[in-house]
């Protein structure tokens, strides 16, 4: 299948990395559901192109997330790739000190959340395979940083339930991967008040390369896990933090 005929999903597609791996698919030809809270966003990245589709949503209301995935099905019929970037980062705190809704809503988000869509684009799979990938982050997996307990355990959860669907679906030609990022340039990546200069002066010294991840990189390795290129690559988590987690 060439990568103009590729059907795609994106879920967190109206901002920071799944805003721009969604315009990397688009510009590779496929057709992408845009899925994501901010319908101005998601329509300007579709760019009127009538093969692309907005679904504005929230992906812990059940109800929305199986009348989306209905929509995508009548659209596409069957899935070719998806990638889950859905995610937040709650308030940060000592572990002590973090609040049971914080934690909550790190879990219900970060896992529970991609979770309800990557059940449905398993199903949209089933016919003929296809290539799904989770953002996960190197904190919780990979590394940790105090007062990221929330955000990482949230993480730590969704890179084992990744590598647990991968085993669970390989045999059906559905390879599941994630990839797991560290400070990257986005929203996430700025401290209360910082400008771009201000987090770039700090990540000099933060992290081992001395800055944070373009997102053309991040794009890429998505890119790569969505390709015939990672045909034998399953359960797979790349980390890109630039040797932070090493």
């Amino acid at each position: 299948m060439s990568e103009s005929e590729r059907r795609a999903i994106v879920v967190g597609a109206s901002s920071g990395m799944g805003r721009a791996i969604a315009a990397d698919l688009i510009a590779s030809g496929a057709s992408v559901a845009l899925v994501g809270r901010n319908g101005d966003a998601l329509r300007e990245v579709a760019g009127g192109d009538p093969r692309h589709f907005v679904l504005v949503g929230d992906l812990l209301d059940q109800a929305a997330v199986d009348g989306m995935f209905k929509q995508v099905s009548e659209a596409y019929g069957s899935l070719d790739v998806a990638v889950n970037t859905a995610g937040i980062l709650p308030p940060l705190a000592p572990a002590a000190d973090i609040e049971r809704v914080d934690l909550e809503r790190a879990m219900l988000t970060n896992v529970v959340g991609v979770h309800a869509a990557m059940r449905h684009e398993i199903a949209l799979m089933r016919s003929a395979g296809g290539a799904i990938v989770n953002v996960s982050s190197n904190l919780g997996p990979h590394a940790t940083l105090a007062g990221f307990g929330a955000y990482g355990a949230s993480k730590a959860a969704l890179s084992a339930l990744t590598k647990t669907a991968a085993l669970d679906h390989a045999a059906e030609g559905i390879r599941i991967n994630a990839i797991s990022p560290g400070p990257s340039d986005t929203q996430m990546s700025y401290r209360p008040g910082e400008g771009a200069s201000d987090r770039d002066a700090r990540m000099k010294d933060a992290n081992p390369s001395g800055r944070v991840a373009r997102l053309d990189e991040i794009v890429a390795a998505v890119r790569y896990l969505t390709s015939a290129e990672s045909a034998y690559v399953v359960g797979a988590d790349l980390v890109i933090d630039g040797g932070a987690s090493v």
